[in-house]
C-alpha cells in the first residue's frame, strides 16, 4: 500500500486509497453506459456486436490504465460517443466505406495524433482552429446524436405522408413509452445530482421492460468474454492499393480533428476541476495527450472507433479523485465488465436512447460559448451545428464550417487573424463537398 502512495503521490494530492477508490468506482459508473451504446451503434456497420463489446471494454480499460500510470491523472478514456456516430452513420453509411476501411481511417488519426502529442506542432494545432469552431463541431455531434437516439426509438419518425422530412411517432406504442420512461427517469437523476445518472436510468429502463415483457431476461447475466477475432486486426486486412483517397484523407483529418480537440478539452477541463492547472497551462500535459491518442490505434485494432478521454471523469474527481489511482480502479471495472456479455441482449435500443439523447443534451452546452453577435464567427458555426444532423454527417457539418469561417473573416476584414492552416482546410473541405458528397 505504501508503494502505491508514493507512486501515485498521494500526499502530495491530498489523497488516500479509499478516496481514490471511491472515486474510480463512480468514474466508472458514470461512463459504464459506453459498454452497451457502443457496441449497439458500431453493429450497425455489420460489426459483430459481441466482438465490439470486447473491444469497447478492452481499449476503455488499457487506455485509462495508460492515463493513470503515464500521467497520473484520474482521466478515464473509451470509445468516444460522436466519433462513433461520425464511424457509423456519416463514414460507412454514407460514404459507403467498408468499417474495415474506417478503423484503418481511425488508426491512421490516432497516429497522426501521437506525432502531434510529442512535438511542438500541438500547441500550433490547437491555436490554428478558431474557438467558436471547436465548440460548434462539439454542439453539432450533441445534436446529431440526440437526433439519432429519437429516431432510433421512434420517438421521431419519417412523415408517412412525406409532407415534412420528420415528424413525432406513436407515443403509445410499447417501445416509445419505454424510452418516453427511461428518458423522464435519466432526466430526474442527473438534474439531481445522482452520480452515474445516465448508467442507473439505463438499469431503471430494463427493470420496467423486464416487468411489462418488452425486454427478455438472458438468463445468467455472466459468461466468458465473447472472441474478439470478428474484428482484430480487420483494418489490416484491407486492399491498401485502394484505400488512400481524398476521401479518405478527409475522414481521417475529421477523426483527428474532433479527437484532439475534444480531447484537449477534456483534460484541461476535468484537470481544471481537480486544481491541477497553474499558469494556465496543464503539468504533465504532453504525457496526458500521449496516453490519449496511443488509445486510438490501439482501438482500432482490437476493433473499436476512436478512444478518447471522458469529461465523466468529472464525477470522479468531484468524489475526491485527484490522481492516476483513481484510473486505475475505472480500468478494473471495465475487465470486469467482459464477464458480463449477456446483458447486451437486455440493452434495446428504448435503453441506449435515452443516453444519447442526454449526452447530446451535455455536448449541446457549448453553444453558450458562440458569441452569436459576431456574425463573422456565428454563421460558420450555425452552419456548422446545424449541417450535422439535417445532413446526417458530421464531416459535412465541419466541412461547411470551415469553407464558411475564411470567408466570413474575410469579408469582415479580418484575413490577417485566420491562421494559415485555415486556409488550406478551406480548400481541403471545399474539394470534399464538391467533388466527394
Amino acid at each position: 500500500m505504501e508503494r502505491i502512495a508514493q507512486f501515485f503521490k498521494f500526499k502530495e494530492n491530498n489523497t488516500d486509497l479509499r478516496t481514490e477508490s471511491v472515486a474510480g468506482t463512480t468514474t466508472f459508473l458514470a461512463m459504464a453506459y459506453i459498454l452497451f451504446v457502443n457496441p449497439q451503434m458500431l453493429s450497425l456497420t455489420g460489426m459483430d456486436e459481441s466482438a465490439v463489446f470486447v473491444a469497447t471494454a478492452l481499449s476503455a480499460a488499457l487506455a485509462t490504465l495508460l492515463m493513470g500510470l503515464l500521467a497520473n491523472y484520474p482521466i478515464a478514456l473509451a470509445p468516444g460517443m460522436g466519433l462513433n456516430a461520425f464511424f457509423t452513420f456519416s463514414v460507412v453509411m454514407g460514404m459507403g466505406i467498408e468499417w474495415q476501411v474506417a478503423l484503418f481511417g481511425v488508426f491512421c488519426s490516432g497516429i497522426l495524433f501521437m506525432i502531434l502529442s510529442i512535438s511542438n506542432v500541438r500547441e500550433t494545432v490547437i491555436n490554428a482552429i478558431p474557438a467558436e469552431m471547436k465548440y460548434a463541431a462539439g454542439a453539432g455531434i450533441g445534436l446529431f446524436i440526440a437526433f439519432i437516439g429519437l429516431q432510433n426509438t421512434g420517438v421521431i419518425v419519417r412523415d408517412p405522408a412525406d409532407e415534412v422530412i420528420v415528424a413525432l411517432g406513436n407515443l403509445g406504442q410499447p417501445e416509445v413509452l419505454l424510452t418516453v420512461f427511461g428518458l423522464t427517469v435519466t432526466v430526474i437523476f442527473l438534474v439531481i445530482g445522482l452520480k452515474g445518472g445516465i448508467f442507473f436510468g439505463m438499469i431503471a429502463t430494463v427493470i420496467v421492460g423486464l416487468i411489462f415483457g418488452q425486454i427478455s431476461w438472458p438468463g445468467s447475466p455472466v459468461a466468458m468474454p465473447p472472441s474478439l477475432a470478428p474484428t482484430f486486426g480487420q483494418l489490416f486486412a484491407i486492399d491498401f492499393s485502394s484505400v488512400f483517397t481524398l476521401q479518405l484523407l478527409v475522414v481521417i483529418l475529421t477523426f483527428l480533428f474532433v479527437d484532439f480537440f475534444d480531447t484537449a478539452g477534456t483534460l484541461y477541463g476535468v484537470a481544471n476541476q481537480a486544481g491541477f492547472i497553474k499558469d494556465n497551462k496543464l503539468p504533465r500535459a504532453g504525457r496526458a495527450l500521449l496516453a490519449d491518442s496511443t488509445a486510438t490505434p490501439i482501438g482500432a485494432i482490437l476493433g473499436t472507433s476512436t478512444t478518447t478521454s471522458y469529461v465523466e471523469s468529472a464525477a470522479g474527481v468531484g468524489a475526491g479523485g485527484r490522481t492516476g489511482f483513481t484510473s486505475v480502479i475505472t480500468a478494473l471495472f471495465f475487465l470486469l465488465a467482459l464477464f458480463f456479455s449477456p446483458l447486451l441482449g437486455v440493452i434495446t435500443p428504448a435503453v441506449t436512447g435515452p443516453a444519447l439523447i442526454l449526452v447530446g443534451v451535455m455536448m449541446a452546452t457549448a453553444l453558450g460559448q458562440i458569441e452569436w453577435k459576431k456574425l463573422e464567427v456565428a454563421i460558420p458555426a450555425f452552419f456548422t451545428v446545424l449541417a450535422m444532423p439535417l445532413t446526417y454527417s458530421i464531416a459535412t457539418g465541419i466541412a461547411l464550417g470551415f469553407v464558411f469561417y475564411p470567408i466570413t473573416m474575410i469579408c469582415k476584414g479580418k484575413w490577417k487573424q485566420v491562421h494559415p492552416l485555415m486556409y488550406v482546410l478551406f480548400i481541403v473541405f471545399l474539394s470534399y463537398l464538391i467533388w466527394l458528397k
